[in-house]
């Protein structure tokens, strides 16, 4: 039900065996068998005791430290102990985690109401305890903004469409339906979304309040589609909003993070559904500047996808099918196989390469899948996996990345929503900065300097930037938290994505990915982000641990959003803050509002 969202039950498992007799725990590995205490007939003797007995009280710390630290699971070599590792944990304790991975919480305290009134009642007896409820939908925002310790509120079993109005092209629905059930919901009566974020899994929910974008520089963010809203809030209950009742808080909630209140009810102006045409073909930066202007007024989609250590831009376009002139006949010049078999030799070189470095890898593993059944995606991640922050290795993943996209140049027809998908490729770290670009009459072409700028301090800094860093535009959004925020019609909004795979399950190398990722992240704010005012998606955006960068980041959002007025909001609908977790507190600490 939960799709993305992962959520376990804790099982009981075994506690290990008592402590082994005292004669095998030493730290050495050698057997150690203390001698027993002498007689008790003079200080001599008294002195003699004392020692054996340190002996024998050193050697049995020795086997603790030992039997607590070794050895280690088959599935955690690179662990580092735990003394109460192999403790079991109660039955209704809940481990929840992000779909990447890399946000994870464990929670007694997770609520699945199925109705109207089991939220409100959920949410006035949280108000009356003080116990928090966090908003959490599918779990696909990659810094976890959803999850909370101290206790969460899912909306999957509210997920239905409770009205269709044909006539005016719009739908109302329950927060918790999916981007793709809704879609599939609604085709009956010709309709669907006017734009899509890469994936169909997200709640309705989940997608407006951390202002989820398309692409396509005349379309707003999604949050934009939304008309009105039903709001089930702590301290007032359920009120309803519209630009027509309460338009500035309407505008404020529709971004609201989940901290104003849980979004029950969604209005969506919808578009009448219609075929696209996808066209991707390949490029290079110098060839884009010729055209960008005229590539981002005259397609409805558009996008960007850059190719660390490689001149390559994929670019994709999607328009509606003409009804005059129909689907291009052309007929993709290679088959798929053929436009794999760079990637796939690559990996049969690069697998022997690794075998021969190392000693206990020199045999095929026989339960690797066979590299013919893989999709392009899977065989990227297993390649990035061989030797993920070597920026040589990485660098010839990408040219075979983009040999594979130079033989994947064609055209594809489609319904928008299987059109405008887009495959991530597997667990991830990604951080997206939203900037402006000026007017689709004028772009002021600082978009494409970003990303030239971006490149240089990759090659300069040998960042293993693996593909593709994502280049997207929208319109504005008139809802004051989007980081596309704008009030004047014209403005467009660049969004860019940059990425690090998590392709191993091991956890020493995720932690050392994740260490460069963060690295490469500090170096792209280092540099960019204040030449460009930009901002980062309210999905990817990561706390500092360290308190004076996090104070840096609070007063930076200060200029950008009205943090005053979000914070004077949450006040008053939710002043036990109920509805918050640590990263919003973070983001939004209530004590520092004027």
């Amino acid at each position: 039900m939960l799709r993305s969202l992962l959520l376990r039950r804790s099982n009981a498992r075994s506690l290990r065996p008592p402590f082994p007799p005292l004669r095998t725990l030493c730290t050495s590995g050698q057997t150690l068998t203390p001698a027993p205490p002498p007689p008790i007939s003079s200080s001599a003797s008294e002195k003699e005791f004392r020692k054996y007995a340190g002996y024998a009280a050193l050697a049995l710390f020795s086997g603790a430290a030992t039997y607590f630290s070794f050895p280690f699971p088959e599935n955690a070599k690179h662990k580092k102990a735990q003394i109460f590792r192999y403790a079991p944990l109660p039955e209704d304790l809940h481990t929840v985690s992000n779909w990447s991975g890399t946000h994870e919480v464990q929670t007694r305290n997770f609520n699945q109401p199925e109705t109207l009134a089991d939220l409100e009642a959920l949410v006035k007896e949280a108000h009356e305890k003080k116990n928090r409820i966090r908003p959490v939908g599918s779990g696909l925002s990659p810094n976890g903004i959803g999850l909370s310790r101290s206790g969460m509120v899912n909306l999957a079993l509210m997920d239905k469409v409770l009205e269709v109005d044909k006539e005016k092209k719009r739908v109302r629905v329950q927060a918790g339906i999916r981007v793709q059930q809704l879609v599939d919901a609604i085709q009956e009566y010709g309709l669907t979304l006017q734009n899509f974020a890469s994936i169909r899994e997200q709640q309705i929910g989940g997608i407006i309040q951390v202002g989820a974008h398309g692409t396509g520089a005349r379309l707003p963010p999604i949050d934009e589609q939304v008309i009105g809203m039903k709001l089930v809030t702590p301290a007032k209950g359920t009120i309803e909003l519209s630009k027509d009742n309460d338009p500035e808080l309407f505008h404020l909630a529709r971004c609201g993070l989940g901290g104003l209140g849980v979004v029950a009810e969604v209005t969506l102006q919808c578009v009448e559904r219609q075929e696209l045409l996808e066209h991707t073909y390949v490029s290079t930066l110098e060839e884009i500047k010729k055209n960008h202007k005229k590539l981002l007024s005259t397609n409805k989609h558009v996008k960007y996808l850059y190719i660390p250590y490689t001149d390559t831009v994929v670019v994709v376009t999607c328009n509606p099918v003409s009804k005059w002139s129909g689907a291009p006949k052309d007929k993709p010049k290679y088959t798929t196989e053929e436009a794999l078999k760079h990637v796939r030799d690559l990996y049969r070189e690069s697998i022997v390469k690794y075998r021969v470095q190392d000693s206990s890898k020199k045999t095929p593993d026989s339960r690797e899948p066979d590299i013919n059944e893989l999709s392009f995606t899977e065989l990227r991640d297993k390649l990035i996996a061989l030797d993920p922050l070597n920026d040589v290795h990485v660098g010839k993943v990408n040219q075979a990345e983009a040999e594979f996209w130079k033989k994947s140049e064609g055209y594809r027809v489609g319904w928008s929503d299987e059109i405008l998908g887009f495959d991530c490729g597997g667990q991830q770290w990604v951080s997206e900065t939203c900037f402006p670009a000026g007017t689709l009459a004028k772009p002021s072409m600082k978009d494409l300097e970003y990303i030239e700028q971006l490149k240089e301090l990759i090659q300069k800094e040998a960042i293993p930037a693996p593909s593709p860093i994502e280049q997207r535009w929208t319109g504005r959004s008139k809802s004051p938290m989007s980081p596309a925020f704008s009030t004047a019609e014209e403005d467009i909004f660049s969004w860019v994505g940059i990425i690090m795979y998590l392709p191993t399950a091991d956890p020493r190398q995720r932690k050392d990915i994740t260490d460069e990722f963060f690295h490469y992240r500090h170096l792209t704010q280092a540099k960019l982000w204040d030449q460009y005012s930009a901002y980062e998606h309210w999905a990817k955006i990561e706390i500092p641990k360290d308190k004076e960068e996090l104070e840096a980041l609070q007063e930076r959002l200060r200029k950008r959003f009205p943090v005053d007025a979000y914070n004077k909001a949450r006040r008053e609908l939710d002043p036990n803050r109920i509805l918050s977790n640590n990263m919003v507190e973070k983001l939004f600490p209530v004590s520092k509002t004027a």
